[in-house]
């Protein structure tokens, strides 16, 4: 009989995401009847506007279930660009845009278009998980930036100057960050942007959280400050975050023609279009009015504030008040050298677990997003949630010991 061939090596450098591995174990406990206060994966707690469900009803009886064009209808691609132009400062036209299965698989079908091996690809840390996974498989090499806490988490643009080589072709921004929940003002953003001017590597804006930012903050976004770089500036969005939209997958990037055609191309060897039902009710998300958008807003700011104050009340953790998205990345290096049942706690895995099986507290430790000795709580859930969460991380905490 003869032996299979071996796996592709390009999955030897991916790395499994500790996001998913957390959920897993807490789907496991929650099957098992416990009640597992969930801060770790980022999926907001709300329903879509009832105006959207019943869009995505009409399109049913109205016969959307054949394919579309690999970039999405045009009344999307409209709709995007009319949406980017009010929110985002810049004005596209529907050939500069590319729906895709959410905006990671945005992400993805940048990283085919644009990393090669040899490429180099900047990424500020602490980051999104999938950031220098992506670029591992296709061949090419994440540099890490690494920031710093009492530098709010954000990349100065003498760190990025630093850290472009002749082999750089990208350079990845998220703004409102994941994890950290930092924003980059418009100076700030400004700054950065003249450095991307001196060279000629793309600069990629993840902009899924750009529209969850609060105490009156303005998000500044790249095309709006330096419309001469758009031949090399690439906008990435979605609906999941801000239109609590996860599982509809609708994402898009926005870019110039040249590489939108090359995102068709890539596209239509994988997924060709997004689903044709989720993109009318797309449409009518981002044309329809955005009151309960901008309550879901409002209820995050105050779950937020919610958050800061309960988990900086438990002995050992320390955060820092995020400017938007929804998520708190805590100080735990507090809790170090605390003994468990589950043993001595040695790092920040030890201390997402042992919040996990001792609280029943879902969190995902900072290692995942580069940055050891940090924890991410996702306030995507209730404020009562949130206190009983932390009450129960203090009740964990009091029954360890000190060696």
């Amino acid at each position: 009989m003869l032996v299979p061939r071996e796996l592709a090596r390009r999955l030897s450098v991916i790395a499994p995401s500790i996001t998913l591995a957390i959920n897993a174990r807490a789907a496991q406990l929650r099957a098992s009847g416990v009640d597992i206060f969930a801060f770790g994966v980022g999926e907001p707690d709300f329903e879509p506007p009832r105006f959207v469900l019943e869009a995505a009803k009409r399109a049913i009886d109205e016969g959307a279930s054949k394919y579309t064009a690999v970039t999405g209808i045009l009344p999307l691609r409209k709709a995007i660009c009319e949406r980017t132009e009010r929110l985002r400062g810049y004005a596209p036209t529907p050939d500069q845009v590319c729906v895709s299965v959410g905006a990671k698989h945005a992400l993805f079908n940048l990283a085919l278009a644009l990393y090669e091996p040899g490429d180099e690809v900047i990424i500020p840390a602490p980051y999104w998980v999938s950031y220098p996974e992506q670029v591992r498989m296709m061949g090419a090499t994440p540099v890490i930036v690494s920031t710093r806490e009492d530098e709010a988490w954000r990349m100065s643009p003498e760190a990025l100057r630093s850290a472009i080589t002749a082999k750089t072709k990208a350079i990845i921004l998220c703004s409102p960050c994941n994890p950290t929940g930092i924003a980059y003002s418009e100076a700030e953003l400004r700054g950065l942007l003249e450095v991307v001017r001196d060279s000629d590597a793309w600069f990629i804006a993840d902009e899924i959280y750009a529209d969850l930012l609060y105490d009156n903050r303005r998000h500044a976004s790249p095309l709006a400050l330096a419309p001469d770089l758009a031949d090399r500036v690439v906008l990435v969005d979605g609906l999941a975050k801000s239109y609590a939209m996860t599982g509809w997958r609708i994402g898009w990037a926005v870019g110039p023609t040249h590489l939108i055609k090359a995102l068709d191309l890539v596209q239509g060897q994988s997924t060709t279009n997004a689903t044709a039902v989720a993109q009318h009710a797309a449409v009518a998300a981002l044309t329809g009015p955005q009151d309960e958008v901008r309550a879901m807003r409002d209820a995050f700011e105050r779950r937020r504030n919610v958050m800061l104050e309960e988990l900086n009340a438990v002995p050992g953790i320390r955060c820092r008040v995020p400017d938007g998205a929804f998520y708190a990345f805590a100080d735990v290096r507090g809790l170090l050298g605390l003994v468990t049942g589950g043993g001595p706690l040695v790092g920040d895995a030890d201390v997402s677990r042992f919040f996990l099986e001792s609280a029943h507290v879902a969190s995902v430790p900072g290692s995942a997003f580069g940055m050891p000795g940090y924890v991410r709580f996702s306030y995507a859930t209730g404020e009562d949630r949130i206190r009983g969460g932390a009450a129960s991380l203090r009740r964990a905490i009091a029954g360890a010991t000190r060696p």
